[in-house]
C-alpha cells in the first residue's frame, strides 16, 4: 500500500512519541568529575589546579543543564529530528558545542583555552559533528581533551582529540572557510588569531 505524504508524516510523529517516552539524562557523579578534572590538569604542568577542577565541573554541570533546557528524552538522532520538525527548542551538536564553549568562557580561565572542532565535514556518509575543546593555554586543538555532550543524549563524553577514535576532529574555523569559498567562490583568509574574513569582511562562525 502506498501511503500518502500526511499518512507518512504522522506515522513519523507516532514514532517519536514512543520514542519520546524516555527521561532526561541524569546529574553527573563525583568521581566523574574527578576523572575529567585530573585529565585536565595533566595537560601541562602550567594548567592549574582550581582552574582544571572548575572546568570539569561546569563541563558537567552545564551538561546536565542545557539536558534540561533542551527537553533530552531521547538518543540524539532522534532528537535531531524532533528539533528539525520543531518539537524541540535546541539540541543539534552545534548547538551543544556552542552552548557548551560559551559558558566555559564566563570563566575566564587564565590557563586554559577553548576550541571548537568539526569532524565529517566533508563525509557524505556520514553526519557532520561539532565539538567544544580545552587545552592548555596556547595549545593547539589537537592537543586538548574533547568536551562533547550530543553524543551520548546528553551525557557527557570526553576524550583526548587524539584518542577519540570515533570522529577525527578539525578546526571549526577552517571547516567554515572551506565551505565559505566553495559557496561564494571567493578567498576566505583565516587570520593568525581565528578570525574569517571574506572579500575584507569579517565572517562569525555559529
Amino acid at each position: 500500500m502506498r501511503l500518502t505524504r500526511r499518512q507518512m508524516l504522522g506515522q513519523g510523529l507516532a514514532l517519536l512519541a514512543v520514542a519520546g517516552c524516555g527521561a532526561p539524562p541524569p546529574p553527573a557523579k563525583a568521581d566523574e568529575v574527578a576523572r575529567l578534572a585530573s585529565a585536565i590538569v595533566a595537560l601541562a604542568p602550567e594548567v592549574d589546579r582550581e582552574e582544571a577542577a572548575r572546568a570539569a565541573r561546569v563541563a558537567y554541570t552545564h551538561t546536565h543543564d542545557l539536558a534540561l533546557q533542551y527537553q533530552i528524552t531521547d538518543p540524539p538522532l532522534i532528537h535531531n529530528t524532533k528539533v528539525n520538525m520543531g518539537l524541540r527548542p535546541r539540541g543539534l551538536c552545534w548547538h551543544w558545542a556552542r552552548d557548551m564553549e560559551d559558558r566555559l568562557k564566563q570563566e575566564g580561565f587564565q590557563t586554559l583555552d577553548l576550541h571548537r572542532a568539526v569532524a565529517n565535514a566533508d563525509n557524505r556518509f556520514r553526519l557532520e559533528h561539532s565539538t567544544a575543546i580545552v587545552s592548555a593555554k596556547g595549545a593547539p586543538y589537537d592537543a586538548g581533551i574533547v568536551l562533547d555532550p550530543w553524543r551520548l543524549g546528553g551525557r557527557l563524553t570526553w576524550a583526548p582529540v587524539h584518542e577519540d577514535a570515533a570522529y577525527n576532529w578539525e578546526p571549526r574555523n577552517e571547516v567554515v572557510a572551506r565551505k565559505l569559498e566553495a559557496a561564494h567562490g571567493q578567498i576566505v583568509t583565516l587570520t593568525a588569531d581565528q578570525r574569517l574574513l571574506m572579500g575584507g569582511v569579517e565572517f562569525v562562525a555559529q
